[in-house]
C-alpha cells in the first residue's frame, strides 16, 4: 500500500491534481523548495524533506535529498527482516511512491547564449538518485517520471491502494531509459559532441520501413542539435513523412549545404538527380531540374535559399514527394496548396555541416565513424598533368568534388557552369560509372569537367573521357597507375588535379 510520496518536479504540469489524490487516500506528501510551494498553494498539506530528514536544504539547493532517511525509505526490501531492523533502529520510514522529473540540462544547452556555468548547473544529481533508488526496488516502490503517467497511477491507487506489479515494472523501466539518456547528454555536452556512442529516443512510428512489410521509427539524437536537420524541421503541410522520405531528404540538406551561392538539388532513392548552383534560386532550380528531369520525377527537392512563388508554381505542375528549405517566400505556401499530399518542411538556416558521428548496423554489430564534412579549397589540390585548369573549370572542379561526395560510390560527376550535366552513381566498376555519367548527359557532356569519388584504376575511363570532349578531372589520386593515367590525360590534353581525399559513400 501507498502510504508516503516524495514529490520534486521541475515540470509541475498536472502535479497538483496528481497530488489531491493522493491526499484524498491519506498518503503522506514529501516536497522541496518549488514543488511543495505549488502544492501548499494548492490546499494539498505537504512536510517539507529538510524537516522530515532533519537536515536543511544547503549550498544552492545542490544538497537536499541525499539523505539516508530518503535513499533508506526507497531501497529497503520490505520483506527482508534485517533491512527491516536497520530501518526501524534508524527511524527510516518507507516511501513507497516518487515523483520526480529531472532539472531541464537538455532544453537548457539549446538555448542561444547559454554559458556552461548555466548549463552545469542544470545537471540533476538528486533527481536521478532518488529515481534509481527507487526504479532499482520497484517491487515495492512506485516511480514515475512523465506527467503522462499520473492518471494510470491515479486510477489504480484511487481503485487499490497501491499500483499493480506490472506498472511498477513498466514505469522504472522508463526511468532507467530516462537516466541514460540524461547522462549521455550531459557526457555529450561536456566532450563538445565529441563521445563515442550514441543514444536515441523514438519520435514517432512510421506506417513503414523501405518496404511495406518492414516495420519502422524514427528516433532523435539526444544530445540537442539546433542546426538544420530533418529532426528540427517544421512540417508545413503534406503526408506524414515515411522512411524513404527521410532517407532522401537527408541526403538532399547535406548536398545543398556543402554549397553558399544558392544551390538546388534534387534526390532519388538515396542519389542526386541534378544539382546546380546559380546567381539566383530560381536559376539554380532550373539548371538542377534540366541534369535528369526523368530521374527528378516523384523525387525530393532541398533548396539553400526560400522558395519563391515561381519555383512553387514550377514544383506542384510536376509531381514531387517533398520539398524542404530554410523559408518560403509570400505566396509560395498558398501555390502549394493545391498539392495536398506534397510534404513542405521548413528547416533552420542551412550551414555547413557540423562535425558529427554516422552510424550503420551491421550483423552482431554497430560501424561508427565521423562524417565526412571535408571541405577542399583550390589551395588544396595538386595539378598532375602538363595543361593547368582553367579558372573556369577550377571553379566547376570543386564544384564536382564537393557533389560527387554524396554519390553512391562507384561515382563519376559531369559538371557545367556549376550545375550537373551527367551522373553515374553506384556501380561496381569506375568505367561503368563514367559511361553511364555520359549515357545520362544526354550529349551535354562536351565542355563538362568530370569527378571521381576514388582514383582510377587504369587509364581507360580517362579515354572514355577524352572521347566525350571533357576537359578536365578531379580526383584522388593514389592508384599504383596513376603515372599511366596521367600519362593519358596529358596525350588528351586534359587537365587534372588531385585532392589527396577519397569520397566514398556506400
Amino acid at each position: 500500500m501507498i502510504k508516503r510520496a516524495l514529490i520534486s518536479v521541475s515540470d509541475k504540469t498536472g502535479i497538483a491534481d496528481f497530488a489531491k489524490k493522493l491526499a484524498a487516500k491519506d498518503v503522506e506528501i514529501l516536497s522541496t523548495g518549488g514543488t511543495a510551494k505549488l502544492l501548499r498553494e494548492n490546499g494539498v498539506e505537504v512536510k517539507d524533506v529538510s524537516d522530515y530528514t532533519g537536515f536543511p536544504e544547503m549550498m544552492s539547493g545542490r544538497v537536499k535529498t541525499l539523505h539516508p532517511k530518503i535513499h533508506g525509505g526507497l531501497l529497503a526490501l520490505r520483506e527482508n527482516d534485517e533491512h527491516m531492523k536497520a530501518a526501524t533502529d534508524n527511524g527510516i520510514e518507507m516511501i513507497d511512491l516518487v515523483v520526480v522529473n529531472l532539472y531541464p540540462f537538455a532544453e537548457t544547452i539549446k538555448k542561444e547564449g547559454v554559458t556552461e556555468g548555466e548549463a552545469i548547473e542544470q545537471i540533476d544529481i538528486g533527481g536521478p538518485s532518488m529515481l534509481r533508488s527507487a526504479a532499482k526496488n520497484f517491487q515495492s516502490v512506485t516511480v514515475i517520471t512523465d506527467p503522462a503517467d499520473y492518471e494510470l497511477v491515479g486510477t489504480e491507487i484511487e481503485k487499490d491502494g497501491d499500483t499493480t506489479p506490472e506498472t511498477r515494472r513498466r514505469l522504472a523501466e522508463k526511468v532507467f531509459e530516462l537516466t541514460a539518456r540524461y547522462d549521455a547528454n550531459i557526457a555529450s555536452y561536456l566532450s563538445d559532441g565529441k563521445l563515442d556512442g550514441f543514444l536515441v529516443k523514438k519520435v514517432q512510428d512510421l506506417r513503414y520501413g523501405e518496404n511495406p512489410h518492414q516495420n519502422a521509427a524514427f528516433y532523435a539524437d539526444m544530445p540537442g542539435h539546433k542546426e538544420a536537420s530533418l529532426m528540427n524541421a517544421e512540417q508545413l503541410q503534406g503526408k506524414d513523412l515515411s522512411y524513404n522520405n527521410i532517407m532522401d531528404a537527408d541526403g538532399a540538406l547535406s548536398l545543398v549545404r556543402e554549397f553558399d551561392a544558392p544551390t538546388v538539388a534534387f534526390i532519388k532513392h538515396a542519389n542526386p538527380c541534378g544539382i546546380a548552383s546559380a546567381d539566383s534560386i530560381g536559376e539554380a532550380f532550373k539548371l538542377a531540374y534540366e541534369t535528369d528531369s526523368k530521374s527528378a520525377f516523384g523525387g525530393i527537392i532541398a533548396l539553400n535559399r526560400a522558395v519563391t512563388k515561381e519555383i512553387a508554381e514550377e514544383i506542384v505542375n510536376k509531381f514531387f514527394e517533398v520539398v524542404l528549405a530554410p523559408d518560403y517566400e509570400d505566396g509560395a505556401l498558398k501555390v502549394f496548396e493545391a498539392k495536398k499530399n506534397l510534404r513542405v518542411l521548413k528547416l533552420p538556416e542551412v550551414k555547413p555541416e557540423p562535425e558529427a558521428k554516422t552510424y550503420r548496423k551491421v550483423s552482431g554489430g554497430l560501424l561508427i565513424q565521423d562524417l565526412d564534412t571535408a571541405r577542399v579549397s583550390e589551395a588544396d589540390l595538386k595539378v598532375v598533368t602538363k595543361r593547368q585548369p582553367t579558372e573556369e573549370e577550377m571553379k566547376d572542379l570543386l564544384f564536382a568534388w564537393h557533389t560527387v561526395k554524396h554519390v553512391k560510390s562507384n561515382a563519376i560527376v559531369l559538371v557545367k557552369n556549376a550545375a550537373t550535366v551527367g551522373i553515374g552513381a553506384g556501380q561496381m566498376s569506375r568505367v561503368d560509372a563514367v559511361e553511364l555519367s555520359i549515357k545520362k548527359a544526354l550529349d551535354r557532356e562536351e565542355g563538362s569537367v568530370m569527378a571521381s569519388d576514388a582514383f582510377f584504376p587504369f587509364p581507360d575511363s580517362i579515354e572514355t573521357a577524352s572521347k566525350h570532349k571533357i576537359t578536365a578531372i578531379i580526383q584522388p589520386g593514389g592508384s599504383i597507375k596513376d603515372d599511366t593515367v596521367i600519362a593519358a590525360a596529358d596525350e588528351a590534353g586534359i587537365a587534372m588535379v588531385f585532392t589527396g581525399k577519397r569520397a566514398f559513400l556506400h
